[in-house]
């Protein structure tokens, strides 16, 4: 039975992904129903427990993919890979409506700015403090505060080393979890009730699962509007990341 399973699970791997993961999530909605009374959004357990299983995983195979190393769970790398999350991102923003997304006028791309460099003055100050010196390495890290996404990108085309830009990545998945975890618990204080709020509270937070974690805890139809200018946050900083900030840092640092 169980060779009969797993022989399913290797021909038909991208399935049995979306089957392991939509496991995954029911479990860790149950939990954030039961143990937290709905304070901690499901998606942010469910991120929590991806990572300790990739941990898991790669522990278990030593291979670099988590549980994607192993073959009966070959799919979710695939399934976690940038063709399906793009594909998520521009059919989130599907849902925009647009008089609405032009309310956030001036507002809206301050916070885009704002986004983009003050989490990576801060991922940056981070880096020298922990030793690092180069600008290579100091940028990859800042760039990994801006979102997980950017700082591998700029990481690539810097050529910076490999830890460096799982560094980044890590520093990145905590600023994720963070923001999903701590957006329905400010969202009064801050006002986050309305479509303009939530894009400006996207292009400030810059990360497109924390804020869509976040924002559907707090008011799911807010979703697509954080998500859409936490897109375009993501865009710009893969763009000034290797460019204007790493030449700004190589000017500071030499």
């Amino acid at each position: 039975m169980w060779h009969g399973l797993e022989h399913v699970f290797v021909e038909q791997s991208l399935v049995a992904a979306f089957a392991v993961v939509g496991a995954l999530i029911l479990v860790s909605n149950v939990a954030a129903k039961k143990l937290t009374n709905g304070r901690v959004h499901g998606s942010a357990i469910a991120i929590v427990l991806g990572l300790a299983l990739a941990y898991v995983g790669g522990v278990f195979t030593g291979g670099k993919k988590g549980l994607a190393d192993i073959p009966a769970l070959a799919g979710i790398g695939l399934m976690g890979g940038a063709m399906l999350r793009d594909f998520a991102i521009v059919a989130t923003a599907f849902e925009v409506d647009v008089v609405e997304a032009r309310r956030a006028g001036l507002v809206g791309v301050l916070a885009l700015a704002l986004g983009t460099l003050l989490p990576f003055v801060v991922g940056t100050l981070t880096a020298v403090a922990f030793g690092y010196h180069d600008a290579v390495s100091i940028t990859t890290i800042g760039a990994g505060a801006i979102t997980y996404i950017v700082g591998p990108v700029t990481g690539a085309a810097l050529g910076a080393d490999s830890t460096v830009m799982a560094l980044s990545i890590a520093t990145g998945v905590t600023k994720a979890v963070g923001v999903m975890v701590g957006t329905p618990l400010v969202a009064k204080l801050i006002g986050l009730d309305n479509p303009r709020s939530a894009m400006a509270y996207g292009g400030l937070m810059g990360t497109v699962s924390g804020v869509a974690g976040g924002l559907a805890a707090t008011d799911p139809k807010l979703v697509p509007y954080g998500a859409l200018t936490a897109t375009f946050h993501t865009g710009i900083g893969c763009l000034v990341g290797p460019s204007v900030l790493f030449l700004t840092v190589r000017a500071i640092v030499g």
